[in-house]
């Protein structure tokens, strides 16, 4: 079996509600509604835009954090959905879709990498703005998870979060003592140095909060 995660740009209403903000989104679909898991800080904008679309039939709510059962399912409403080049294709989809930083991360898995490579090609074909965020062949499975990767414990980051962020660990900022400083590291990017501490600071919080969790455990 092979695997691999799809980012796709959109103008969706999920992608969209997260374009420019922290938001992320999880969504699990079960044909007559969606289970939506978002956090923040758009998390209430977002419920609004679900609200005009499908619709909210019950949700749980904390600090910047909600959990929604829909309406009815987005499928039904937006025509540019991936599930057509799947059976194309002959190729399964992983729940959830996640939602970040104006993009939709799918998780594939197709039995064959060609199946995966001509999936991506179509999408290309007909318009979408479709990178590779990994691929792997799946050759062995876990007690607790059979298709569990580092990519569902790590967070999305901007490409420009991940770009400052390698950058700072390639040039030793996180050894002891550091080799380099913010300074140097936002030169080797091209911005300001302030704006390179900015997203390596998000980056930072937002990996630290995906894995404080497990590291309780």
């Amino acid at each position: 079996m092979y695997e691999a995660t799809f980012r796709i740009r959109e103008s969706g209403t999920y992608a969209a509600a997260t374009r420019g903000t922290d938001a992320r989104i999880e969504l699990w679909c079960n044909d007559h509604c969606d289970l939506l898991h978002v956090v923040g800080g758009a998390a209430e904008a977002t419920l609004e835009r679900v609200r005009a679309l499908v619709g909210v039939q019950d949700l749980l709510r904390d600090t910047d954090e909600l959990v929604v059962v829909t309406g009815a399912c987005l499928r039904e409403r937006e025509s540019r959905t991936i599930e057509r080049y799947l059976e194309r294709h002959d190729c399964l989809l992983l729940p959830p879709l996640r939602y970040a930083d104006g993009a939709k991360f799918c998780r594939l898995l197709a039995l064959r990498h060609e199946a995966l490579t001509a999936c991506y090609r179509d999408l290309v074909a007909d318009g979408h703005d479709v990178s590779v965020e990994s691929k792997r062949e799946v050759s062995a499975v876990s007690q607790d998870a059979p298709l569990l990767t580092l990519d569902d414990a790590l967070p999305p980051l901007t490409e420009r979060q991940r770009e400052v962020f390698t950058t700072a660990y390639d040039r030793g900022y996180y050894e002891i003592p550091r080799e380099t400083s913010t300074a140097a590291v936002a030169e080797a990017v091209g911005v300001e140095r302030r704006t390179a501490e900015e997203h390596l600071r998000r980056a930072e919080n937002k990996l630290a909060t995906a894995l404080v969790p497990f590291l309780r455990r």
